[in-house]
């Protein structure tokens, strides 16, 4: 018996079997609120549209700045004319 006055059970190890119980009682608690959690996404897709699209934008002004800075741009120039200089 416990403090309580209810009797309580023993498994063969000898743990208390009533923990048990909570312990399976919490975990499908837990586990039915991520269910829930996972969906319920409303919404989430516009977020995640944004979010790209505004990491589109950014990666798109870093390449236009390299691509449109002097020593690619000599580079690049440099590799062509190497290619048109060459004789087959």
């Amino acid at each position: 018996m416990t403090g309580t006055g209810k009797p309580v059970r023993k498994s063969r190890t000898g743990t208390e079997w009533r923990g048990k119980v909570m312990w399976s009682k919490k975990f499908q608690e837990i586990q039915s609120r991520l269910v829930v959690a996972a969906a319920a996404d409303d919404g989430m897709s516009t977020a995640e549209y944004a979010i790209g699209t505004i990491a589109a934008a950014a990666f798109g002004a870093i390449l236009y700045t390299v691509v449109t800075g002097d020593s690619i741009v000599s580079a690049l120039t440099g590799i062509i004319d190497k290619a048109l200089a060459t004789s087959v």
